[in-house]
């Protein structure tokens, strides 16, 4: 049975994210594809800025990979408090929304005090710790999982399997990055994983990234723009990132 370019994208993803090298040979074998096949999909991959081709195989791309939690948390942070106060005017009260990992989403709690009968799926360690800080009076439902102690969050089969048990009435999620071509991404297949389970239990998507995320492709895709219904950034947003969003059909909201 013939495996797609995507498939062994997503092969290729997973590998990288456990160890900094893979070489060709080794593809080869998992695969059950030629050298050539393995060659080209890397030229593809180093094109989209996931990897760095070596002689005889690949290396993570340096910009494809996170920071940790707390670095990332000090890059544009008044823009994120912005988009932050954007994404919780737009929740009602009586909803149920689940929030995403990430630096740009954690703060949309602070902004939240005010709306009545809301219900938060997180999981996010540091929303959940916000919450039990007294910055939000609702119902909190943390999904569990497997703690990723570097980005502060929870992840894998368990979490995932929880998500996908609920139903709510949007979903907030932080993206690494977004491509020309309309992916949107993250720099951790289990982020990505999570988010695209949070995007198929919501009736709408909320995706969260600053300026600096756009023209952008990290590690993991999560989503192509024509799945979002909203897009919350920043005043930088270029024009012509305005025009490419207005032409997806989706809301922007300038923070």
């Amino acid at each position: 049975m013939s495996v797609s370019f995507e498939e062994r994208k997503k092969v290729i993803i997973n590998i990288l994210s456990k160890q900094d090298r893979v070489r060709i040979p080794e593809l080869v074998d998992i695969l059950g594809v030629s050298g050539e096949t393995i060659r080209r999909d890397l030229d593809r991959m180093e094109k989209e800025n996931l990897l760095k081709k070596v002689h005889g195989g690949a290396v993570r791309e340096k910009g494809a990979f996170e920071l940790p939690y707390d670095q990332k948390s000090m890059v544009n942070a008044e823009e994120k408090y912005a988009i932050c106060k954007a994404a919780a005017d737009i929740v009602e009260d009586g909803e149920i929304i689940m929030i995403g990992h990430g630096t740009t989403a954690s703060h949309m709690v602070h902004y939240l005090k005010d709306k009545k009968g809301i219900m938060i799926v997180t999981p996010s360690v540091p929303i959940l710790l916000m919450c039990l800080d007294g910055h939000f009076e609702g119902r909190v439902i943390f999904t569990g999982g497997e703690l990723d102690k570097e980005q502060k969050l929870t992840a894998g089969p368990i979490a995932e399997n929880m998500l996908g048990e609920l139903k709510v009435n949007k979903a907030f999620i932080a993206a690494g990055g977004i491509s020309v071509n309309g992916a949107i991404t993250d720099y951790d297949i289990n982020g990505a994983n999570l988010s695209r389970k949070m995007i198929e239990r919501a009736d709408e998507v909320v995706i969260l990234a600053d300026h600096s995320k756009f023209g952008k492709a990290t590690f993991a895709h999560i989503a192509s723009l024509p799945e979002i219904s909203t897009v919350i950034t920043d005043s930088k947003l270029s024009n012509d990132w305005r025009k490419r969003l207005e032409s997806f059909d989706i809301k922007t909201v300038m923070a």
